[in-house]
């Protein structure tokens, strides 16, 4: 029997996860003097993961002194997980950076002023490409900053300073769906809205534990009156598997041969909406002929579960009126994530899944604008989702922006990993790193460190002076945070919203958009950004920049009517109507942004992962999210004593008890964790939600990228986190 709504609820507060728990009333405030009572309050979105949370600031003399998640608004309706409660702490931190700090001979920071930092970064930077030209530096960019700084220094850095190549830490988390549904749909276009979540009577979450790393879209999911079924596809018997109807332990990386299996059985059942194939798709013909080579028995060996529960899951499927299907960075960071992520695509259109409310196929985002840096940071496309290579669009950019064809690239710039490579190589002799901890984040952390470390000049840009990444910097440029800064974010639904300036950057901490400006005056550029005054002129821009785009916000005039509406998805057009709740789901009508305005069906035959267990190196290890109280790197979280206590300091593993037997492992014992490409030290989790020969450990502790593999999807160079080969063991006396 399907377990109750209230079942399930009783199960999601587990030990485990009962930190997802409203958090009572008062608890953002803190401890406030007597005479540090709010006089005003205003509202702005969270600045963590992709839900897009709004939150009420409460204000005294304009400055913010405390918060509570905002009542009615129709992403949270007056949820927050732990995170957004204590969203003030870190940027309230003793440690932030707070001057432009420089190295000197004898590799200590010493603190400088501005116009010597500027001076610095400029005469640097322009002498390495003096001697080895424009392409010799580059950037490493962030889903963290608002639209309007990601697209000024998109702008900045290929238009004005000759940059060639820069991406972002988005290609981390997101580049496999944008690659999906680029192919797929024609455009970079999540169709949902987070209603949606409400309305399925049939859920599949796929690789996506949304109980820990989006909780409020997961309390979204149970208030869905229709008692849904919830499937989980996840090796790890995870938070959201426990709360599921239905859970699929799937062999490590075997998703793709699972949905191909599902796919076929579709077909035999007769679950195929003819009519919506025939009217709106294309290559479903030659999709069938190829899912041939999936029988049951094919997908079930490779899941590693009985044909008899890949049958279910094809019927769960068949028989859902409203199926909607959900991803996150399981399928993403994965060596075949973008062909995974088409997969779901292609049984959300066989089954005529699409365009109506409850359905889709629906990636969900990871940072807070991933979604803004995707469409407005010019580097995988022309800013506003169009091709470098369109004549008409470089046409509409120079008369938007007022600048020439000359300055605007041809190509995309190289990927996050060719980037690397190209420190590597010595192609590439600066780098500038904005918002992201590269040295903490980026896989197999021992040889990212010694690439960093070959770099002629590193510049690191952020709140803090003591990240990963800064350790190694030549120049650090310190940045203003969330609420200390004007601008927007896009969220996971395409929800456009504002962030606002609530209180003080501390010492001389300046925005993102304020140093972009400053480099480009130090540089020589910065009559070429005289439009871009301000986050709003710059806003404006990007409105015209996206008219006639699928990512259309012409019609949005103000940062005062998303503020009135509580944020509006996009596409939003000029003569659109403006209603505050309005949902703008895509698709409704059938019709793509392909040429021929049809979906694509689109497969590949499955490969075995890169990396595979072998006698030295037996176990799988997945990483992941560990703890809906923590983010990342914990750069930021680390600073607040209440999410501290929500997470253990120390590294961990799980691992299976059979397992753990096997090895002489003790619960709560040391252990050593190794790969082919380094060693962590954790504690010994021994619990049932793994199976026999995987761990798992969080991704937020420094040392867990010293194991992964540096795998990369073909298509959308995405990194693949997920899936390498260690061996846990015992520590020895002498070590």
């Amino acid at each position: 029997m399907k377990p109750s709504l209230g079942d399930r609820l009783r199960v999601h507060d587990g030990p485990r996860t009962r930190e997802l728990s409203r958090v009572p009333a008062g608890f953002g405030l803190g401890t406030l003097p007597a005479t540090a009572v709010p006089d005003a309050t205003t509202q702005m979105t969270c600045g963590y993961c992709s839900t897009g949370c709004s939150l009420t600031l409460h204000l005294r003399h304009g400055e913010a002194i405390g918060l509570t998640p905002t009542a009615g608004h129709p992403v949270n309706r007056g949820m927050a997980c732990p995170k957004g409660w204590e969203s003030l702490a870190p940027m309230e931190a003793a440690d932030r950076a707070t001057t432009p700090m420089v190295r000197t001979r004898g590799g200590k920071l010493k603190a400088v002023d501005w116009p010597t930092a500027l001076r610095l970064f400029t005469e640097n930077f322009k002498s390495v490409q003096a001697e080895h030209g424009p392409a010799s530096v580059a950037f490493l960019s962030t889903g963290q900053i608002t639209t309007e700084e990601m697209a000024l220094l998109g702008a900045l850095t290929r238009f004005g300073m000759g940059i060639e190549h820069g991406d972002g830490s988005t290609r981390q988390c997101m580049a496999t769906a944008v690659e999906a549904y680029k192919h797929a749909f024609g455009f970079d276009a999540p169709p949902f809205t987070y209603a949606d979540l409400e309305i399925s009577d049939v859920i599949v979450l796929i690789g996506s534990n949304l109980a820990i790393s989006h909780p409020i879209m997961w309390e979204r999911v149970m208030a869905n009156p229709n008692n849904p079924e919830i499937i989980v596809v996840d090796p790890r018997r995870t938070e959201t598997a426990v709360a599921s109807t239905h859970h699929y332990a799937i062999h490590p990386k075997s998703d793709l041969a699972l949905l191909y299996g599902v796919a076929r059985r579709l077909i035999e059942l007769g679950a195929v909406d003819e009519d919506y194939v025939g009217a709106h798709t294309n290559g479903f013909a030659d999709m069938e002929r190829f899912l041939s080579s999936y029988p049951l028995t094919r997908a079930a060996s490779e899941a590693g579960l009985p044909v008899e529960r890949v049958d279910e899951l094809a019927h769960l499927i068949a028989e859902g009126r409203r199926v909607s299907f959900w991803w996150t960075m399981g399928v993403n960071q994965s060596h075949q994530g973008v062909r995974t992520a088409q997969a779901i695509i292609n049984l959300a259109l066989m089954t005529g899944n699409m365009g109506r409310p409850g359905t889709g196929a629906n990636s969900i985002t990871g940072q807070c604008n991933a979604m803004g840096s995707r469409l407005y940071s010019n580097t995988t496309n022309l800013l506003g989702g169009h091709d470098f290579a369109d004549p008409e669009a470089r046409a509409k950019v120079t008369a938007t922006l007022g600048v020439s064809d000359d300055v605007i690239p041809r190509n995309p710039s190289w990927a996050y990993d060719q980037i690397m490579a190209g420190i590597s190589s010595g192609d590439i002799r600066g780098l500038w790193v904005i918002a992201t901890n590269t040295s903490h984040s980026w896989i197999n952390q021992t040889e990212c460190r010694d690439v960093l470390d070959r770099l002629d000049y590193l510049v690191v840009q952020d709140l803090y002076a003591d990240t990963e990444t800064a350790h190694q910097a030549d120049l650090v440029l310190p940045a203003a945070g969330w609420a200390e800064k004007d601008g927007t974010f896009i969220n996971s639904e395409r929800r456009i919203t504002v962030v606002k300036k609530v209180r003080r950057a501390p010492g001389h901490a300046l925005a993102d958009f304020t140093i972009f400006k400053m480099v480009a005056d130090a540089w020589g550029c910065g009559d070429m950004f005289e439009k871009w005054s301000s986050p709003e002129a710059t806003f404006d821009l990007l409105g015209q920049l996206s008219r006639g785009q699928p990512c259309d916000m012409s019609g949005i005039s103000s940062y005062r009517l998303l503020d009135d509406l509580d944020g509006i998805q996009w596409p939003a057009p000029a003569g659109s109507p403006m209603e505050r709740g309005a949902e703008r789901r895509l698709f409704a009508d059938g019709r793509f942004f392909t040429p021929d305005g049809r979906a694509r069906f689109l497969y590949e035959a499955t490969r075995a992962p890169p990396e595979q267990p072998s006698i030295e190196f037996p176990m799988i290890l997945l990483t992941g999210r560990g703890s809906a109280s923590q983010w990342h790197t914990q750069t930021r979280t680390s600073r607040s004593g209440v999410l501290r206590m929500l997470h253990p300091e120390r590294p961990y593993v799980e691992m299976a008890p059979v397992d753990a037997e096997a090895l002489g492992i003790a619960p709560m014992s040391e252990v050593v964790i190794e790969s082919a490409r380094g060693s962590m030290r954790a504690v010994a989790h021994v619990v049932p939600s793994l199976g026999r020969g995987q761990v798992f450990v969080p991704m937020h502790y420094p040392d867990t990228n010293r194991l992964t593999h540096p795998g990369f999807d073909p298509y959308s160079r995405q990194p693949s986190y997920k899936h390498c080969a260690v061996r846990v063991r015992l520590p020895q006396p002498w070590e």
